[in-house]
């Protein structure tokens, strides 16, 4: 299906190496959103098509199923009444209607198939339309940065100015420095968090284990 192979190449596409190869990185990612979103449209339009097909068999063999079971009555009553030519022609066409209904079997196993299939494409492709607007905003500031820092040292070159490129990477560096202690920080504050709930999970269950030894002793607090 020439759908599901659009949205197969739209889910193996890395983002990053879009970005950092197009000449135009916000219009490139804006125009890989739109298009996810645009096949996103298609898929589920497709799913709910291939959904309503699998009722659809489902309802005929269930239909050709009874009527498989009103024709075998109906042999049935010719039986006791003892008319074995209508007996005959009733259990035919109990037959052929049986014979229909197992038909649908295959066709409905297929369908359920695709239904699967195009279901996974979707989930699979809300996930990377998910990850793909997460990241626009992220990639295209970076690119930003880029192209600034890509300018800034262009401009350097050119003045051939020593202490104003210092000045800047003295600025970068404390940026940088900046960013890794709040970022340590963090960490040793959530670290410190997830060590004092250990510690408290640890005693309780210490408490619980000494109340029902305790218990078993029949020593009272």
């Amino acid at each position: 299906m020439a759908l599901l192979e659009r949205v197969s190449t739209l889910i193996r596409a890395n983002l990053n190496d879009l970005i950092d190869k197009a000449e135009e990185p916000e219009k490139m990612i804006k125009q890989v959103i739109l298009d996810m979103q645009n096949q996103l449209m298609q898929v589920k339009t497709q799913v709910a098509i291939a959904i309503a097909d699998q009722h659809l068999l489902e309802k005929k063999q269930i239909e050709n199923r009874e009527k498989s079971t009103v024709w075998m009555r109906k042999a049935e009553l010719a039986v006791d009444k003892k008319q074995d030519d209508l007996a005959r022609a009733a259990l035919e066409r109990s037959m052929s209607y049986q014979q229909m209904s197992e038909s649908f079997d295959q066709q409905i196993g297929d369908q359920k198939l695709q239904v699967e299939n195009l279901k996974s494409a979707l989930h699979k492709l809300e996930q990377k339309l998910a990850e793909a607007e997460s990241k626009s905003d992220m990639l295209i500031a970076r690119q930003h940065r880029s192209r600034a820092l890509g300018k800034a040292s262009d401009a350097r070159m050119a003045i051939g100015d020593g202490s104003k490129a210092a000045a800047f990477d003295r600025l970068q560096r404390k940026v940088m420095y900046s960013e890794a202690t709040s970022q340590a920080k963090s960490e040793l504050a959530a670290n410190d968090v997830e060590d004092r709930l250990a510690a408290l999970e640890k005693e309780d269950q210490l408490d619980k284990l000494l109340a029902d030894l305790k218990a078993r002793r029949g020593v009272t607090a």
